[in-house]
């Protein structure tokens, strides 16, 4: 049976520029290298009780939390600009990830992390880390 899997060449990473009538425009970053996200955890509550059968510790789901995108990018003054201008702000930004299958995850989240590299002997980048607040939309 032939593999699904696909390169992620041609995924693009984009914010939203809220426009006046609310709704929302989304414009591509350019020159992502790579996105690491988002990456999910739960949290567990633990409900082991002295008469918990078998000896072994008993758990309940709580909270889930879809963690954070990162994003490794070259460094490009409009690209830089807009992640800078998302963490001076107090209020949730909606982001996508389209992949080149036509899935899209969408979030919204704040810019924690914006750093830069400038080496002596490479290109310079940039980093963004953005904190998910809520859930990822998973479509096709």
């Amino acid at each position: 049976m032939p593999s699904n899997a696909f390169s992620g060449v041609g995924t693009t990473f984009k914010r939203s520029n809220m426009s006046s009538s609310s709704v929302d425009v989304f414009s591509a970053i350019a020159e992502i290298n790579g996105i690491t996200g988002p990456n999910k955890t739960r949290e567990t509550i633990d409900v082991t009780s002295l008469d918990s059968t078998g000896g072994y510790r008993e758990f309940i789901a709580s909270f889930r939390d879809a963690g954070t995108v990162e994003l490794e990018m070259n460094f490009t003054f409009e690209g830089y600009e807009a992640m800078n201008a998302d963490f001076e702000i107090e209020t949730l930004t909606d982001y996508q990830i389209n992949l080149p299958d036509g899935t899209t995850l969408d979030f919204a989240g704040f810019v924690v992390d914006l750093g830069m590299a400038v080496p002596l002997d490479n290109k310079v980048t940039a980093t963004v880390t953005i904190k998910i607040s809520g859930a990822v939309t998973l479509s096709s």
